[in-house]
């Protein structure tokens, strides 16, 4: 009986939120910091770029714009690094017509999330050949960009720009978010492996199961924050 109320309360635990929780570290505004939210919102940017890297050094896929990233990255001088935050200011540019407004919570965006894309490429070994490892490596970044989204996004200090310029479409199109972002996604993969990106089992991984991953997150943030406050 003990076990079946533990295992309850383990799926209750992991059960997906279908909302995005208000927790102790939710700004007022977007650009209304204090030490807590800033400290959960660099946190939350930085293991989501590390959860990037770790797809990357799977060499099995990337996530839809890393795979344009590295494609960018493979034509021109810049870093990996450096070609995400190229194509995050890109896009960020392209807020301007559809009336979007930033937060702090959008530019960390752009500038951390690069820098430990970066810091993972250069210190995260890639492994070849080694299927069982390069799966993990997937599942692990998936885990990671799903709980760094679920903590930044929570900042509640706005949304990073790839997220920013799906959300504007939908609102002035009417379009389903959810086809909005596949309609973004199709684009900027067909982009990146013209450009040489790297597209494979570890991008079907990513598609199949970022969603849950994030909404999962999103339910043990939620309460964690109740549970701290």
């Amino acid at each position: 009986m003990n076990s079946k109320r533990i295992l309850t309360s383990i799926v209750h635990f992991l059960k997906p939120a279908r909302t995005i929780p208000h927790t102790s570290w939710t700004a007022k505004n977007r650009w209304a910091v204090t030490p807590k939210n800033a400290a959960v919102l660099f946190f939350g940017l930085a293991i989501f770029g590390l959860g990037e890297s770790l797809l990357i050094q799977s060499t099995i896929g990337n996530s839809p714009w890393v795979v344009f990233a590295q494609g960018l990255s493979l034509q021109t001088k810049l870093s990996i690094g450096q070609s995400t935050a190229l194509i995050s200011i890109a896009v960020l540019l392209l807020w301007w017509p559809l009336r979007e407004k930033p937060g702090l919570g959008t530019l960390c965006n752009i500038a951390v999330i690069a820098i430990f894309i970066q810091i993972g490429v250069d210190h995260v070994p890639e492994i070849h050949d080694f299927l069982f490892v390069q799966i993990l490596y997937v599942l692990v970044g998936i885990g990671l960009v799903g709980m760094g989204s679920a903590l930044y996004i929570t900042c509640g200090m706005g949304p990073g720009p790839r997220d920013g310029l799906m959300t504007s479409l939908h609102r002035h199109t009417g379009i389903r978010i959810s086809r909005v972002r596949m309609f973004n996604e199709i684009i900027v993969l067909v982009i990146g492996k013209l450009l040489g990106g790297s597209l494979g089992i570890g991008t079907a991984m990513f598609a199949i199961f970022i969603g849950n991953s994030i909404a999962t997150n999103m339910n043990i943030v939620a309460k964690f924050s109740n549970r701290s406050r």
